[in-house]
């Protein structure tokens, strides 16, 4: 059987599995989940996706979205103040 599996890559290297598909820009929790600004709290962990990769493999694509973590300045701009 083949699908496709689709990976978030974090700044550190380190990587998980994820279920659904991420967009370029979209920001994301710790878990690869979307957040939508504004944000209720500026000292959340938030994430960008800012690089899209795919590679084949015997058991089928798998898609990469590699993450950048938002500074607190970026954070705080995006949040309820």
């Amino acid at each position: 059987m083949i699908w496709d599996t689709k990976v978030i890559v974090y700044p550190e290297g380190d990587f998980i599995e994820i279920e659904r598909d991420l967009r370029m820009n979209e920001l994301v929790d710790i878990n690869g989940n979307p957040l939508r600004p504004p944000l209720p709290d500026p000292r959340v962990i938030v994430y960008r996706v800012y690089r899209k990769s795919t590679s084949d493999t015997n058991n089928g694509p798998v898609i990469r979205y590699y993450l950048e973590q938002l500074s607190l300045s970026e954070t705080e701009s995006i949040s309820i103040h």
